[in-house]
């Protein structure tokens, strides 16, 4: 039985849903409940094109039956790697519930319009600075950064458009483990893989 305690809860092999991202929301959203800090940061990894990886946090900005939605700047770091392999991992940990979701995927970029919608409703501030940070290139020094965004400020006031090196991501999942902790470090794993269009279900030894 699920439980939404904030010590050990249980996966039950007959009362998980068939479909993993009902269990994801359901996790997500009791999470919110229990005020666990920031519910939606998640770790996403990336490798390039010679298979060095590399992780950082990042934000969800949405899930559904689509996938699992974020946003970015296409030219660094993880933008490059994935214009080269499409594919990414994504980790949640919420600590307070003694939880961890792993997904696995192919990621592609979301469309210009749902970029467009979500640039448009950060701050203002955040707008500029997605036009001032030449993410993940080497800088002289923080003045650069200053100035570039004292030009932007001037150039496009309290409106500016959305950059196209700025834009969305939505990771397809193919595979999605629920990783529960337990006393005795038994804890449950229950594994859920894309096969044929249909999720296969397996229990996993901790």
């Amino acid at each position: 039985m699920l439980n939404s305690a904030k010590t050990f809860g249980q996966l039950s092999d007959t009362e998980v849903p068939h479909d993993p991202l009902a269990l994801f929301q359901l996790w997500f959203d009791q999470a919110v409940k229990a005020e666990c800090p920031e519910p939606n940061s998640m770790t996403l990894a990336t490798a390039d094109q010679a298979g060095n990886p590399s992780a950082r946090i990042v934000l969800l900005k949405g899930a559904d039956q689509n996938g699992f939605t974020f946003f970015t700047n296409y030219e660094n770091q993880k933008g490059r790697d994935l214009a080269i392999r499409p594919q990414a991992a994504l980790l949640f940990h919420w600590h307070e519930l003694e939880r961890q979701v792993r997904i696995q995927g192919i990621v592609e970029k979301v469309s210009a319009a749902e970029s467009d919608d979500y640039f448009h409703s950060r701050p203002p501030a955040s707008r500029i600075g997605a036009w001032a940070s030449p993410q993940s290139a080497v800088i002289p020094n923080r003045e650069l950064l200053e100035e570039a965004e004292k030009r932007f400020k001037t150039a496009f006031g309290e409106k500016p458009p959305r950059p196209e090196h700025c834009g969305g991501y939505r990771l397809h999942p193919t595979e999605i483990e629920f990783w529960q902790g337990r006393p005795s470090r038994l804890h449950d794993r229950m594994h859920y893989k894309l096969e044929g269009g249909e999720w296969r279900l397996n229990r996993l030894a901790p």
